[in-house]
């Protein structure tokens, strides 16, 4: 089994991956606005980063107030690999291992690398007329900053007359989100945020939409300017989204994961969402993946979702399987052969 992993990992940089959900590269890397590097500004940012990363992993903006944490926050610098200034800018970079263990240890759940991919449809209104915000945009990089600083994986459309005509206020602020999805297949997202914001007496106001599959998701936010604004709504976004995907600790049992229709690509894609779920491929028999993980069930099926999985339905045994049985009294039954366990998932693309 070890030789036939090692084989598919050593074919994987053969194969293009489709893009879907986006795994974050810099989860633990952060960056805070400073005025100068003297030692107490220094400090001050630090903490203000480590409170910035552990609402990326925990999507809970108090859990900073938790008495579990009161260690950290004395000597946030316990769990940094290094830090350095970039422009205005104190860059920490937080030590993923020591990290989780502190925070596990606490009894947060942690949302891992692993995230929905966001394609936002932004229409902003200003006195100088209404925009929609796309790819390349010099107003795109706020977006990006708050997205990155939030732990969001950001796609933007591009803008063009086509995308201009679908993103208008009836589209953006209606509950149906048809003509977004439509207009936003091309670009492969898991998630649809629509955003229509506007400029009143020099603040910015919003009102967003989040569609993700089926669910809906909704919010007001407002910022100083479009940048404050911004990282208001990506905060928001992440703490709605967190619940679903963030691994709770002791709440995982043993499941037995089977997946159908899988090749090389699919198998790193695969690899990748089960990393945080401690899997350990016990089978590869055709397309089928047989895997051992430790999960919530419910939070396992929202990571699979990304990858386009569809969960299949327990298979009902053949007729030919039950076989008759002649009791005592010769009066014969039919005996079904055990369900599958409750424990077994089974999942197709």
């Amino acid at each position: 089994m070890r030789l036939i992993a090692r084989l598919l990992v050593l074919c994987m940089p053969l194969f293009s991956l489709p893009l879907s959900a986006a795994p974050m590269s810099d989860l633990y890397q952060v960056r805070e606005p400073v005025s100068s590097q003297q030692p107490e500004e220094r400090d001050a940012a630090m903490l203000k980063a480590l409170n910035t990363l552990v609402v990326r992993l925990t999507g809970d903006a108090e859990a900073l107030q938790s008495p579990a944490l009161a260690e950290l926050l004395k000597n946030p610098q316990q769990i940094v690999g290094r830090y350095g200034y970039e422009s205005d800018n104190l860059l920490v970079d937080f030590d993923p291992i020591s990290t989780d263990r502190i925070l596990r240890e606490a009894g947060f759940s942690l949302w891992g690398a692993n995230r929905p991919s966001i394609l936002v449809w932004w229409l902003s209104d200003a006195s100088s007329g209404s925009n929609l915000i796309g790819d390349g945009q010099s107003s795109a990089a706020s977006l990006s900053a708050a997205a990155q600083h939030r732990g969001l994986p950001l796609r933007l459309p591009i803008a063009d007359l086509s995308e201009q005509l679908v993103a208008v206020p009836e589209n953006l602020g209606g509950n149906d989100p048809t003509a977004l999805r439509a207009a936003s297949e091309r670009y492969a997202a898991d998630a649809l945020l629509a955003v229509q914001a506007r400029e009143e007496n020099g603040q910015w106001q919003a009102e967003w939409r989040l569609w993700l599959g089926d669910e809906r998701e909704q919010g007001k936010a407002q910022g100083a300017d479009q940048t404050a604004l911004a990282d208001a709504i990506m905060l928001a976004v992440s703490e709605r989204l967190a619940p679903r995907f963030a691994v709770a600790p002791g709440a995982t049992s043993s499941l037995t994961l089977e997946v159908e229709g899988a090749d090389l690509a699919r198998y790193a894609q695969l690899q990748n969402v089960l990393e945080p779920f401690g899997a350990h491929l016990q089978q590869v028999q055709g397309d089928r993946l047989v895997y051992q993980v430790s999960a919530n069930a419910e939070q396992l099926r929202a990571q699979l979702a990304l990858l386009q999985l569809q969960e299949a339905a327990a298979e009902a045994p053949p007729l030919d399987a039950q076989a008759p049985v002649e009791p005592a009294g010769g009066v014969p039954t039919t005996v079904a052969p055990p369900q599958p366990r409750g424990d077994v998932l089974r999942f197709r693309w």
